[in-house]
C-alpha cells in the first residue's frame, strides 16, 4: 500500500510540474487549499495522470471531489476500482 502511496506522490508531482520532492506531500494531507493549494486546472491535469498511470477512470465531478482530496484518498479509490467485482 505505501507503495501505491509513493507513486502517486511522484505522479502528481510529475503531471503538475511541482517544485517538491514526491515524499515531502502528507499522504493525509489536502491536495487543495491549506494542503498543496492545487487549483481547478490542476485537478484536471491529476484526473488524467491517475487514469493514465493507474488504469482507473474518474467519471464525473462529485467521484474526482471524493477521490482528490489526499493521497489517502486517491490509493483508496485506486485500490477499490482494482478488486474484482
Amino acid at each position: 500500500m505505501t507503495d501505491l502511496r509513493s507513486d502517486i506522490k511522484a505522479a502528481i508531482v510529475r503531471a503538475l510540474k511541482l517544485p517538491i520532492a514526491a515524499d515531502e506531500i502528507d499522504s493525509a494531507a489536502p491536495l487543495f487549499g491549506a494542503g498543496l493549494g492545487l487549483d481547478s486546472i490542476d485537478a484536471l491535469e491529476l484526473v488524467l495522470e491517475i487514469e493514465r498511470s493507474f488504469g482507473v477512470v474518474i467519471g464525473d465531478e462529485e467521484t474526482g471531489g471524493k477521490v482528490l482530496q489526499s493521497v489517502d484518498a486517491i490509493a483508496e479509490y485506486i485500490e477499490a476500482q482494482r478488486k474484482p467485482a
